[in-house]
């Protein structure tokens, strides 16, 4: 899994207080610099006055002001076991990679089962690896060693007969269907900040499925240097609970 910030709004922060002290101002918050809005704001500093209205903004869910700033984020190779969990938030926007316009008819089938195009879930390799539903505990090697086994002549078997098919004349938006669900997708997905909270919320928690609490780490990296206020105070004091910030 790889993911990246492609384009985000330029000073986040600066525009989450100015619509915050917009809520408080008699004058027209274009009309004055952005000290005169933050001037009655306690701080020693344009930034401790930031960070005294942000951390006040989350203190008492005042959520609306975060959703003015937006990023976008270009996620390569997850599953689409992990894209069905993520496109649930319907305030989250995305472009996915199309299985019925891209095919996969020159992928060595020996390939897939060397690890390419299809996600392979750490139980498959782990013998320690225990997932929240399973059923057993921790195996042993040769346990181990027959689930990858398994798993891994499955997904290549998978991509031969889809390639099968295509050559049969079947159109891969149908031949698609045999495909395995961990087949890797690329995605582009935009969100404002309260979204992107909220996501964390539901899926960096530690009962989250670990490929989705992966990338949903990966993004909140990425926003911590984007738009390091809400983030440092989200991680000290929000982070791990169900804060109510779904719109």
């Amino acid at each position: 899994m790889e993911v990246e910030l492609i384009e985000a709004t330029q000073d986040p922060e600066r525009l989450i207080c100015k619509g915050a002290r917009n809520d408080y101002m008699e004058e027209f918050v274009e009309d004055q610099t952005f000290e005169e809005i933050m001037a009655t704001v306690e701080g020693e500093t344009t930034e401790g006055k930031m960070e005294t209205l942000i951390g006040h903004l989350m203190d008492h869910g005042h959520f609306g002001p975060f959703e003015h700033p937006q990023a976008t984020f270009a996620v390569k190779g997850i599953s689409r076991s992990c894209m069905a969990q993520i496109t649930r938030h319907r305030h989250v926007s995305f472009d996915v990679r199309s299985m019925r316009y891209v095919s996969f008819d020159d992928v060595d089938p020996d390939d897939v089962r060397d690890g390419e195009l299809v996600v392979t879930p750490p139980s498959a390799t782990d013998p320690d690896w225990v997932g929240r539903n399973q059923q057993s505990g921790a195996v042993g090697e040769e346990t181990a060693d027959k689930r990858e086994e398994v798993f891994r002549e499955a997904v290549g078997d998978a991509v031969e007969s889809y390639q099968e098919l295509l050559d049969l004349g079947m159109p891969p938006e149908d031949a698609r269907f045999v495909l395995p669900i961990g087949t890797e997708v690329n995605m582009v997905m935009s969100m404002n900040v309260r979204m992107l909270m909220h996501v964390a919320d539901m899926r960096a928690a530690a009962d989250a499925q670990w490929e989705i609490r992966e990338l949903t780490e990966s993004i909140l990296d990425l926003a911590s240097d984007w738009c390091p206020i809400t983030f440092e105070y989200y991680d000290e004091h929000m982070k791990n609970r169900k804060n109510r910030l779904a719109p």
